[in-house]
């Protein structure tokens, strides 16, 4: 794990310089706390992808802290703003309790953003951790998304399930279900389609898909996971609201932290949505996806 934080410290780098060197220059200059300060600092965080509502949230909890503790001294205040992007940050304790359970997961995105990569990478998370897991290849509509998955399923060493291209995602649902209750699987995750084009579409899909699955395996646990790329910034919040009207979403899977200066989405995401930060990657190897750590997250973008 030291070597996925230093992986992460580096990968946020260019997001440390973006945001952590603009809070450090008003915190810096200026000798008072005043809303010359505030303004400053909140225009540095919006900047930062932190987002307008999170940052909204942080000078709030800021100025109330500020006030209670009586604090004068501007270089005061950034331990207070460090633990309260953390705390903003922070997944529930039973955020991954679904890792012992029977359950589903969808893995929701558009295309690009590593969806397909990140089916794999859960699956060899997962296996490494005892669970017998198996994949389904949903996503039919988009040539080579099979293949694709098929060799990341073979690096993780998970059977797989496909049908042919331009086939109904439903009947491979099917399939999928079957196999998962015959080999008396843990964890089944779902690769889908990976457009957005029509959010009925995508509605009618995933309950249809899930109407087979209510039938099959009554009271196996579901989980909704987005893919977003961290290097889009807003449009990887865009998406997550998109996604989020068409589908109950109960985590994120946030890839590409590496070499981005646009990782402050992740704070705006959470705090927009509501939704936590389950995984997160920094590589394209199979190993570069972890639990999200909201401390080792703040840790690398500031310290």
């Amino acid at each position: 794990m030291a070597n996925f934080f230093t992986r992460l410290q580096q990968g946020l780098s260019k997001t440390r310089d973006n945001i952590a060197k603009g809070i450090d220059n008003v915190f810096n200059g200026f000798s008072s706390i005043d809303d010359d300060f505030y303004e400053e600092l909140e225009e540095t965080l919006i900047m930062g992808d932190i987002g307008i509502n999170a940052t909204s949230k942080i000078m709030d909890e800021l100025r109330s802290q500020v006030k209670e503790k009586h604090i004068k001294d501007p270089s005061e205040c950034k331990q207070l703003l460090i633990d309260d992007i953390r705390e903003q940050m922070k997944t529930d304790e039973n955020a991954y309790d679904f890792e012992d359970k029977k359950t589903i997961i969808f893995i929701i995105g558009v295309n690009g953003v590593g969806k397909t990569t990140s089916v794999g990478k859960l699956a060899s998370i997962f296996k490494n951790n005892g669970k017998r897991v198996l994949i389904a290849a949903a996503d039919t509509y988009r040539a080579a998304a099979t293949e694709q998955l098929k060799e990341w399923a073979d690096r993780a060493g998970t059977p797989i399930i496909a049908g042919k291209e331009g086939a109904d995602p439903a009947s491979v649902i099917y399939d999928a279900v079957g196999a998962f209750k015959a080999r008396n699987c843990d964890i089944l995750i779902v690769d889908t389609a990976g457009r957005l084009h029509n959010k009925k579409n995508l509605m009618e899909e995933l309950a249809k898909m899930n109407r087979i699955i209510d039938k099959e395996l009554p009271g196996v646990w579901r989980e909704n996971f987005i893919v977003l790329d961290g290097t889009t910034g807003q449009n990887a919040l865009n998406q997550a609201k998109e996604f989020g009207e068409a589908a109950n979403l109960t985590g994120i899977i946030l890839t590409k932290l590496d070499g981005t200066a646009k990782g402050g989405i992740a704070v705006a995401i959470v705090s927009e949505l509501n939704i936590p930060v389950k995984y997160i990657g920094v590589g394209e190897g199979i190993d570069d996806l972890q639990r999200f750590d909201s401390n080792e997250f703040v840790n690398a973008l500031f310290m």
